[in-house]
Parts: structure tokens; sequence; C-alpha cells
């Protein structure tokens, strides 16, 4: 009777641990790094590594309402005051997602393709207004091949941003249309500088990429107006990348360009770079990328490089 009491534990208990799986979809992930960089600023080459764990769910109600989140554990106390991580709800209305989320242009247009383990300098990543006061809120409707997306930063004093954009893909090419303001104090670094006094911005930003049998290409172009008490400055940014798969083999490259102008001065800065990815399969990868950019300080090394295994859980 003892073991027969057992087995009928086991089994409701079993029972129980499924239904509650069943319910609902928890997965675990994440990705990691080793290898040598040489960072822009460093005078030696020096290790990179580092290992991250994510975490995702999602569920279902019984209407059909789909929900979910995702957060790294390194960023698990930002994930709990919605600065960090994301959390969506998902049905015939769109979707709705908040906290560290992009806004609706970077969404739509995103960046250039990176190069190398880590991305050293990263001025492959195009400037945008949006996401800096978090929990952000953004919502995504797609209709075939045509999307609408919405998207406010978390109103607070000091800087107070709203975007909108579309997105239409037609066979290998895609494009990408986004607009965004905001109202900004002094003090605040934005779009390549840091405002000396209250400002007002708007950018409006898009992208075409499209696709070549082994190759893909990006071209993007942005333009903004930053009003500061009463004087405007002009930034545009510009840029284009490349990535060519030849088997187990990826190869990438980017230009970015950065402009400014106020008062009939102009500012250049400009940013290049060139990487290879090499697939070991199993979610391991070798890649080397090596970037140059200008910006402006003499004191400062332009270049940067570096190599190593990436790997994805």
């Amino acid at each position: 009777r003892e073991k027969t009491m057992k087995k009928v534990l086991l089994a409701s208990t079993a029972l129980v641990m499924s239904a509650g799986f069943a319910a609902a979809d928890v997965s675990v992930g994440g990705d990691g790094r080793m290898g040598i960089i040489d960072a822009q600023g460093a005078d030696d080459i020096g290790f990179t590594s580092r290992i991250r764990i994510s975490f995702s769910a999602s569920g279902e109600t019984d209407a059909g309402l789909a929900f979910g989140g995702s957060v790294r554990a390194d960023n698990s106390g930002g994930g709990a005051a919605g600065t960090a991580g994301s959390v969506f709800i998902e049905g015939t209305f769109g979707k709705i997602s908040m906290g560290d989320v992009s806004g609706a242009a970077e969404a739509a247009v995103g960046d250039l393709s990176g190069v190398g383990l880590t991305n050293p300098i990263e001025s492959n990543a195009l400037v945008y207004l949006s996401n800096v006061n978090r929990p952000a809120a953004r919502w995504d409707y797609t209709v075939a091949d045509f999307g609408v997306h919405v998207s406010a930063d978390k109103p607070a004093v000091g800087f107070d941003a709203h975007s909108l954009a579309i997105t239409y893909s037609m066979g290998d090419i895609s494009f990408g249309l986004g607009y965004e303001d905001a109202d900004i104090v002094a003090g605040t670094a934005i779009l390549g500088t840091t405002l000396t006094a209250d400002a007002s911005a708007d950018h409006i930003i898009g992208s075409v990429t499209a696709g070549f049998g082994d190759a893909t290409v990006k071209v993007a172009y942005g333009t903004a107006d930053i009003d500061v008490a009463g004087t405007t400055v002009d930034f545009t940014q510009a840029g284009a990348s490349v990535d060519f798969v030849s088997g187990a083999t990826t190869f990438t490259a980017y230009y970015v360009n950065y402009e400014f102008e106020s008062g009939g001065a102009s500012t250049d800065l400009d940013g290049y770079g060139v990487g290879v990815a090499y697939d070991l399969g199993g979610g391991a990868s070798i890649k080397a990328g090596y970037e140059s950019f200008d910006d402006g300080v003499a004191t400062t090394d332009d270049d940067a490089f570096d190599l190593g295994i990436s790997m994805s859980f």
C-alpha cells in the first residue's frame, strides 16, 4: 500500500508539473566570446571575454492573446524596473512592447552591419533620438509586406521623444522610413553633441536593403535639425554596408559619415570597418574585424581591431 501511495504521489506531482510547463513557455539562452582586442584609445592589445545568460517567456490567453518578455541575467535589476529587457502583448491589433525597446524609427531602419568580435568602435550604429527614457513603448502592426510602427519614450522631465515609421518589403528589397522628435534640456548629449541650452530636435531617417545573390547591400541616410536657443544645428548621417556570404564565411564592410553644420561652419566625421566571420557550426564562429573612426580628437587613436571566437547558446 505504501508503494502504491508513493506511485500515486509521484504521478500526481508529475502531472501538476507538466501542466504548469504546458501553460507557459520559458527558455534559457545566451552568448559568449573570447579573444583579443586593441580598442580605440588603447595602447596595447588586451583580452576580451564575457558570457551572458538570457531568459525568455511567453504564453497565450484563452482568447488567443499572446504575451511574454525577455531579459538578460546581468540586467535583471533593470528588467524589474522596466529599463532593461522587455515585455509584450500581441493580437489582431498588432504587438505592443515596453521596456528597453527601440524607437519606431530605429525598429524600421536599424543600423549598418557590424564587424568583428565586439564591434570595438561601433560606428556602424546609426544615431537615433528615441529610447533614452525607459520604459519606452512601441506598437508594431504588419499587414502582408507593409508595417506601421509608433513609439514614445517614458514621459520625463528633461527628455520627451516620439517616433513614427513605416516598413515595406518587395521580394529581396526592403525599405524603412522613420521620423522622430524630441524636447531636450541643456546638458544632454544627443546626436553627437552636448546641448548648451534647452532644445528641440526633429529627425528623418530612411534605408534601403537589397539582396543580390550571395550579397546583401544596405544604404541609409538621415537628417536632423536641432534648435538650441534659436540657433539651428543641422546634422546628417549617411552610410552603407555590404555582407557577402561564401560557404561558411561571411565578409562584411561598411562606411559612415556624420556632418554637423551651424552658422556656416561644418564638421565632418568618417568611419569604416571591414570584417570576416567563419561559422564553425553549433553556434560558434571565428570573427575578426578592423574599424577606423575619425572623431576629431587628436589625442584619441582612430583605429581598433579584434579577433576571437563568438558563441551563441
